[in-house]
């Protein structure tokens, strides 16, 4: 007869094939569950991948875009500086040319002797 010991194995070594085909089952059932859900959220990762690249390639796009604006603004700047320093130079010139004129005292009609005052200014 069985003794007591080869009992104890046979029970053990059954309660391990139940545990081992109940955890085959369960992988098999989980595989034919969750297989679909895997491959959903795998294309929605490709997907935020994708977008994710697009938009970082245009946001470097747009910085280097906006770099270039800020150049363009900068020389914009300068040029309109200049300008305005041309411009108050010139204005000091034309303003020390009509003090001159107003300081020259003409006797005769006033009209001619403005012509006259002007003309000898332009060296006409």
């Amino acid at each position: 007869m069985l003794t007591f010991s080869w009992k104890v194995g046979a029970l053990a070594l059954a309660a391990a094939l139940l545990v081992g085909v109940g955890a085959a089952g369960g992988v098999w059932l989980s595989s034919e569950q969750y297989a679909p859900q895997l491959k959903d959220q795998g294309e929605r990762l490709t997907a935020c991948t994708m977008a994710r690249d697009n938009v970082l390639a245009l946001v470097t796009e747009q910085g280097a875009k906006l770099g270039e604006l800020s150049n363009q603004a900068q020389q914009r700047q300068a040029k309109a500086a200049q300008a305005v320093a041309d411009a108050q130079q010139q204005a000091g010139q034309h303003y020390a040319a009509a003090q001159r004129l107003q300081q020259e005292r003409a006797e005769g009609d006033p009209a001619s002797v403005a012509e006259a005052l002007i003309d000898k200014e332009l060296g006409l």
